[in-house]
């Protein structure tokens, strides 16, 4: 079943927007994701439980263009979220990001919790996690850093036939697996998206000063974080890091995961999930 596609218009520009699923409103994005009606395997995870709203943010798909630079940041981007739950008219909604969608969770929940019924915040950081964190695939110590890099600077060309972005892709995700041999059975469905350029740049200069550490217990919406033991993007020290400064936040680490806990561990993250609702 694919993704219904809808135009929203807002006060603060038109925003495309998939949605899929029955229950109370959750809505999903990323900070430099490009989704369509294929979906998304995150937010797969919660549309048997939700009605998933997947966003695509400005520059994005088919969403606004952005007039100034200061409209990708994360603060403007939860705005833009806000201008959408309201022209949803939900008064309140739930919010689930993983990795850098996950780092918008956490602003979204220090500046508006008032407008979260809870949050999910998978496998992300609350700060900038590179340069302290030889753990890390994007600290030059690393040993695949240089793939890595590689890799995400082809895969913001434009001119990229389907097979090659597709075989980028996959060598770029399977830097991020626990079992690696195991891509196949976790990505086998036809789930396609692209990668902005325009805001993967941005967010490349705007992580360097990100820390927003101190103001973790401004955040009042129900938490949940989550982790993988051998996260190699956003190694789980971090995620302790936003469970231990919200008050009442509940940690659960992915032991047999790495970057990806809602695919290699796909069952038990629904169950967890559930319960977390429940």
């Amino acid at each position: 079943m694919t993704w219904k596609r809808t135009m929203v218009e807002t006060s603060r520009g038109t925003f495309e927007v998939f949605e899929k699923g029955q229950g109370s409103p959750l809505a999903v994005t990323h900070l430099y994701s490009e989704f369509n009606e294929t979906g998304d395997y995150f937010a797969e995870a919660f549309v048997e439980t939700h009605k998933v709203y997947l966003i695509n943010l400005k520059e994005c798909g088919r969403s606004e263009k952005v007039s100034s630079p200061h409209e990708l940041t994360m603060l403007e981007s939860v705005l833009d979220l806000e201008a959408i739950r309201i022209e949803l008219g939900y008064e309140c909604w739930n919010f689930a990001g993983h990795s850098t969608g996950g780092m918008l969770a956490v602003v979204y929940g220090i500046y508006i919790s008032e407008s979260l019924d809870t949050l999910v915040i998978a496998n992300a950081a609350a700060r900038e996690y590179m340069t302290f964190s030889k753990d890390c695939i994007y600290n030059e110590s690393h040993p695949k850093f240089d793939r890595m890099q590689s890799l995400i600077e082809q895969l913001k060309k434009q001119d990229l036939s389907d097979e090659e972005r597709k075989e980028l892709t996959v060598e770029r995700t399977k830097l991020s697996l626990w079992n690696p041999q195991n891509y196949d059975h976790y990505f086998h469905t036809s789930i396609e998206k692209k990668m902005s350029a325009v805001r993967m740049n941005f967010f490349a200069r705007e992580l360097h000063t990100f820390d927003v550490t101190r103001k973790l217990a401004l955040i009042t919406a129900k938490t949940i974080v989550i982790s993988g033991s051998y996260d190699v993007q956003c190694p789980p020290t971090y995620s302790e890091e936003i469970a231990e400064g919200i008050s009442g936040a509940v940690l659960h680490r992915f032991l047999q995961s790495n970057h990806y806990p809602h695919l290699e561990e796909g069952q038990k993250f629904k169950q967890v999930i559930k319960a977390h609702f429940d």
